[in-house]
């Protein structure tokens, strides 16, 4: 039986990771979206929300997190984002271990990971593919989100590593500033070209 791969996407703010991982999911490859996991675990009756508001009080309601007061206790606060982390790390953990049960027998799992390079994990992956688009793409399609602004823009990105560092250290590139058609069909080519590799 042939050695399952392990695929690691990741790509800058707007730069279209999302809809690349839907892309794979949708022709067959197990996809697991660590921050989809957060999201549901914050949400409404999730399993982080009682410890996150015992540690960091007044961070939640009937919905789940309130994402802007629980950033007003760990932006710029090391500690207390660490303490956050410690919480919330271990769970998603856990998800990935399940998922990673679930789908022992797939030729091919993607893992959707944001800060893939800036926490080191990209070693953890046989391939690392990278989704980029010109700055000008990223900036439109940033901006033209809801509460989005300039200075916020600014903010992210200098939290991650740039996009031309990424594709530096990428195995494979997907440019999204094609259009749909023409990304779905690099994805599928991308698919093929894994799964006949030995």
């Amino acid at each position: 039986m042939k050695k399952q791969q392990t695929i690691g996407l990741t790509g800058s703010i707007g730069m279209g990771k999302s809809t690349v991982a839907a892309m794979f999911e949708r022709h067959g490859v197990p996809v697991f979206d660590a921050d989809a996991e957060v999201r549901a675990m914050q949400g409404r009756n999730g399993e982080l929300v009682g410890k996150i508001e015992e540690e960091f009080p007044g961070s939640t309601g009937a919905n789940g997190v309130i994402r802007e007061a629980l950033g007003q206790f760990v932006f710029g606060n090391p500690d207390a984002l660490a303490r956050l982390e410690a919480i919330v790390h271990p769970m998603v953990a856990l998800k990935r271990e399940r998922f990673m049960a679930i789908n022992h027998n797939a030729d091919l799992v993607l893992y959707d990971i944001p800060l893939l390079f800036e926490k080191g994990g990209n070693k953890n992956f046989d391939v690392v593919i990278v989704v980029s688009a010109p700055a000008s793409v990223q900036k439109k399609r940033v901006l033209a989100r809801e509460g989005m602004t300039t200075e916020k823009l600014d903010q992210i990105l200098k939290l991650q590593s740039t996009d031309s560092s990424k594709r530096r250290l990428a195995d494979y590139i997907i440019d999204t500033s094609q259009t749909l058609e023409q990304t779905e069909a690099v994805v599928v080519d991308l698919i093929s070209r894994l799964k006949s590799r030995d």
